[in-house]
């Protein structure tokens, strides 16, 4: 933690201010170890967390050498928090506009400026990669499930159901990433076309693929992994797609090294697919950072120019999605210059 602090400070000095008030709770987390409703303050001596009466007690618990210090709730936190920044001029992670303002009115030198925190969080320590890794190999566990429940018949929902349950009691918990209203993406057939496609009702057929994309949050920190089953006979065609991709997967985890701009390893996927004939099918970008949030820095796509440094923690997801037919999506969660987190088989498993 005080590696992590220390990194915060040094980012908020390099643009010209000297603490720094974390709202959002992956930010105060990262900072104090604390999730939940509040204001973590941080400035060169002291790490404060601002709370309402009904959270300071876990604050207390979860936060690590930090004071605690009771408030209102929502906007009376704010007057609390200013005076510990008094001439001081810091910087905020706030999103919120009418508590942006209001930190303002306070505090006349707060600058909103995320960019300390994401620069931060973007290369992780060791606890957090083990963290990662204990969150991947539940992950996998999943996939044994999948192979050995998965079969026609049995709808998209009720496997996302048998997969929560599993999740659930070992401490893996919904993300709420707002791009599908459910925890996991199980899509069949003509569903798994949609990259981001809603669990249904529809049950798996023969000949199917089925993509399950697992995407969980454990102990703050999440892992994100996708495979991609058969069910009965995989006509050739879609074998060949399922190859076509993990081939591209593999070249991508290859580039995925330390010193590589991201872009290269977005154009080693894409350009493997465009060379077998399916690049107008491969319809997003080949990864993103992963840790506190699902996507956060950096972006692994055509034009980021990223350059990716140890410990970076990133996904590497190349897919093709064949309109109202079949969607294949490989995915694995890596520690740069450590290597995927996954250990579940990239073989066309068909059930």
């Amino acid at each position: 933690m005080d590696a992590r602090r220390r990194s915060l400070l040094e980012g908020a000095q390099s643009i010209g201010c000297d603490s720094l008030v974390a709202c959002t709770p992956e930010n105060m987390f990262y900072m104090t170890g604390f999730w939940g409703e509040g204001m973590a303050v941080l400035d060169g001596d002291h790490t404060t967390i601002v709370a309402p009466g009904l959270e300071a007690g876990r604050a207390e618990a979860d936060s690590r050498d930090c004071t605690i210090v009771p408030a209102g709730r929502g906007s009376e936190m704010v007057p609390t928090a200013a005076k510990l920044l008094e001439n001081m001029k810091p910087c905020t992670d706030c999103a919120d506009y009418s508590a942006m303002m209001l930190l303002q009115k306070h505090i006349p030198d707060m600058r909103h400026a995320p960019g300390p925190f994401r620069d931060s969080r973007m290369v992780k320590d060791a606890e957090e990669i083990r963290t990662l890794q204990e969150a991947s190999r539940i992950i996998d566990g999943m996939f044994e499930i999948c192979a050995g429940t998965l079969a026609p018949g049995q709808t998209e929902s009720q496997l996302q159901a048998v997969l929560m349950s599993h999740a659930v009691e070992r401490e893996m918990f919904d993300t709420g990433y707002p791009s599908t209203l459910n925890p996991l993406i199980v899509a069949g057939g003509p569903n798994g076309a949609l990259p981001h496609a809603q669990v249904t009702g529809r049950r798996f057929e023969r000949r199917d693929l089925v993509v399950v994309d697992i995407t969980l949050r454990y102990r703050g920190y999440v892992s994100d992994a996708t495979r991609t089953f058969g069910v009965g006979h995989v006509s050739p065609e879609l074998v060949q797609i399922y190859d076509t991709v993990k081939e591209a997967q593999d070249l991508g985890l290859r580039a995925a090294a330390e010193g590589t701009p991201c872009g290269d390893v977005d154009r080693a996927c894409r350009d493997h697919i465009e060379s077998r004939g399916y690049g107008r099918y491969f319809i997003h970008s080949t990864g993103h950072g992963v840790g506190l949030e699902v996507h956060e820095l950096p972006t692994i796509s055509k034009s980021a120019a990223t350059i990716l440094r140890r410990d970076m923690a990133v996904t590497v997801e190349p897919g093709i999605y064949v309109p109202g037919e079949a969607g294949v999506r490989i995915e694995d969660s890596i520690i740069v210059g450590r290597g995927s987190m996954h250990r579940y088989t990239k073989d066309l498993v068909v059930v």
